[in-house]
């Protein structure tokens, strides 16, 4: 049966520290401890004395003074990772873990999975051609010597850069190594933890070359792994569940969290708040249980982009100056169905294309997979027709070869509407407003991720108000901007009334209105 050795660097709350060994060990794994060299020595002497009749816990026996993206951050996890394969000969597994992280499942449900599937679980995506590093710097890493830190010697870092880059002093990348990265939080095998060891002795090249590297941690095993273990045996994934904001910061998770962490597709979490003393005790415990049934959803990182990256008021990117600039032309109907259930909007559009001559289309701004005619690659992504939005609509009046186009968006395109509305061309609104209970508020969280067939019922409930609120956040957004030539359908009002509606919108004879309000089932779900 699998037996992971767990990889701890840390450097305060040695309280915190003994509570979560002990948390680690109790189901019968180990751990390995490096306390930072530059912390307190009371501090270190707590821990050890805290942990001194705990036969499972070793301390690395060589401490270093560790900096943030020095290499002293590697040299750490080599000292703790010897330590550990000397001391447990038992280990199958070695995890690399924080003092901010903690159990998501049971030591069970952990074993279990690491014995039926034997394979590494390392981030290692090949560093040049990627897009793991989303800023900063990128080839700057490898190719120059960083002797010293960004945060604590920032001009003396940025000197020495310079320095380099006039004289062109570069590094030589071995020749036999494709440098690989990604997250340092990596669950290896005993066989790929000894081959990487016995890698450090022989090539003395390579430990030269990543010792002056900027940020090793995210490179350095991640290269070695891929070098000396077959791809088949490697599975491209941390088994660590974390999040990052958009400003490049960890999610920290606290008490009314610990649903959302146990639906995830992981062993452990990070980071968790030492504020959050209630979820550091529950996780602990779910360790040592033994439970095995999860409800895995992994919704997480799609239900925090939803409830975070909406911007103040729900537009966050505005209008580019080349989208501002270009016009659709003063003599053209550009008519807008904003409808946030789909399927209602289609089955109208698919009436309008049967009853009159206005060509019509669906979600082109919302969905991927859009039916469009050839616009010379203009039209082949999402980001592309959003980006050339204007230009996009003007190639689609020339293919139609009408000066009256419509189109759908969902509710939430709030800033295309506006930028529409700002155009020479007619433009007109027709708001559908229809009723959300909450099987349709639940299959819409299926079906944009926020919720998966395993999400409890907890959960769910906890959601639909969220959604709910968040949609009718879009209806009134929409109203608030008054839009000029707007008429609105709704699912209550009598077929009469929407037709009186779609007259306005369309501007076609009543009696081709009161056809397309009563178009078959329009409503139904």
């Amino acid at each position: 049966m699998a037996r992971i050795a767990f990889i701890l660097l840390c450097h305060k709350n040695p309280a915190a520290i003994v509570t979560q060994a002990n948390q680690l060990t109790a189901a019968g794994d180990y751990i390995a401890i490096h306390f930072d060299a530059s912390a307190s020595a009371d501090d270190y002497r707590t821990i050890q004395d805290g942990l001194s009749g705990n036969p499972n816990v070793v301390f690395a026996k060589r401490r270093v003074k560790c900096g943030w993206g020095e290499w002293s951050l590697v040299q750490a996890t080599l000292n703790a990772v010897e330590a550990a394969t000397d001391a447990f000969a038992r280990a199958t597994h070695f995890y690399m873990v924080s003092g901010d992280c903690m159990p998501i499942k049971s030591a069970k449900f952990a074993h279990q999975m690491l014995d039926h599937n034997d394979v590494d679980y390392i981030e290692s995506y090949d560093f040049f051609d990627s897009n793991w590093i989303k800023t900063g710097f990128r080839q700057e890493r490898l190719i120059y010597r960083h002797y010293f830190n960004e945060r604590t010697q920032k001009w003396r870092f940025y000197a020495a850069l310079g320095f380099q880059e006039k004289l062109k002093i570069t590094l030589q990348i071995p020749s036999d190594l494709q440098v690989m990265i990604g997250s340092q939080w990596w669950c290896l095998r005993r066989q790929t933890i000894e081959a990487v060891l016995a890698f450090t002795v022989e090539r003395r090249d390579v430990m030269r070359f990543f010792k002056t590297t900027w940020i090793p941690d995210e490179t350095f095993f991640q290269t070695l792994v891929r070098h000396l273990v077959p791809g088949r045996e490697i599975e491209n994934r941390t088994l660590t569940f974390l999040m990052f904001s958009d400003y490049g910061m960890p999610v920290t998770f606290y008490n009314d969290h610990h649903d959302l962490l146990l639906g995830q597709n992981g062993l452990f979490a990070r980071k968790i708040s030492v504020e959050a003393q209630a979820l550091r005790e529950n996780l602990g415990a779910l360790y040592a249980s033994q439970r095995m049934a999860f409800d895995i959803s992994d919704e997480g990182r799609n239900l925090f982009s939803f409830l975070t990256e909406r911007g103040r008021v729900g537009r966050r990117f505005g209008p580019r100056f080349w989208e501002r600039d270009t016009k659709l032309g003063r003599d053209r109907e550009l008519m807008i169905i904003a409808c946030k259930q789909w399927h209602v909007a289609k089955r109208l559009v698919a009436a309008i294309n049967a009853q009159t001559n206005v060509p019509a289309l669906e979600y082109l701004f919302n969905e991927d997979h859009s039916t469009l005619p050839d616009l010379g690659g203009i039209e082949t992504s999402l980001r592309k027709r959003s980006r050339h939005r204007r230009a996009l609509m003007r190639m689609l009046f020339s293919h139609y070869g009408s000066d009256r186009l419509v189109i759908c968006l969902d509710t939430a395109s709030l800033d295309l509407m506006s930028d529409f509305h700002e155009d020479r061309a007619t433009v007109r609104l027709l708001e559908i407003e229809c009723s959300f209970d909450d099987d349709y508020l639940v299959g819409h969280a299926k079906r944009v991720g926020l919720a998966g067939e395993q999400t409890s019922e907890d959960t769910i409930a906890r959601l639909l108000p969220t959604i709910y609120n968040d949609m009718i956040y879009e209806r009134e957004a929409i109203r608030d901007a008054e839009f000029a030539d707007a008429a609105r359908m709704r699912e209550t009002a009598s077929v009469d009334e929407n037709a009186a509606a779609l007259v306005k919108f369309l501007g076609v004879s009543p009696e081709v209105a009161l056809t397309l309000a009563q178009t078959p089932h329009l409503f139904v779900d």
